[in-house]
C-alpha cells in the first residue's frame, strides 16, 4: 500500500507539471529523444500544449482516485 501512495503522489506530481508547464515537458522529452539520436517536432505546438495539459489532468485524476481507493479499502 505505501508504494502505491508514493507512486500516486509523483504521478500528481508528474501531472502538475504537465498541466501547468507543458512547454517543459515537451522540451523534456525532446532533450531525451535527441540524447538517443532521435529528433522529434510537434506538428501542431498548440495541439501538443493541449493533449499535454490534458494528459496531465488525466494522470492528476487518476491518481487522486487511486489515493481514496486505498483509504477507503483501508477501513
Amino acid at each position: 500500500m505505501p508504494i502505491l501512495i508514493l507512486l500516486s503522489a509523483i504521478s500528481i506530481i508528474s501531472g502538475l507539471i504537465f498541466f501547468l508547464r507543458p512547454e517543459l515537458a515537451i522540451e523534456i522529452q525532446r532533450r531525451f529523444y535527441a540524447k538517443i539520436n532521435w529528433r522529434i517536432e510537434p506538428i501542431s505546438m498548440p495541439k501538443e500544449i493541449r493533449n499535454t495539459k490534458a494528459m496531465g489532468l488525466f494522470l492528476i485524476v487518476i491518481a487522486f482516485l487511486t489515493i481514496i481507493s486505498i483509504f477507503i479499502k483501508a477501513r
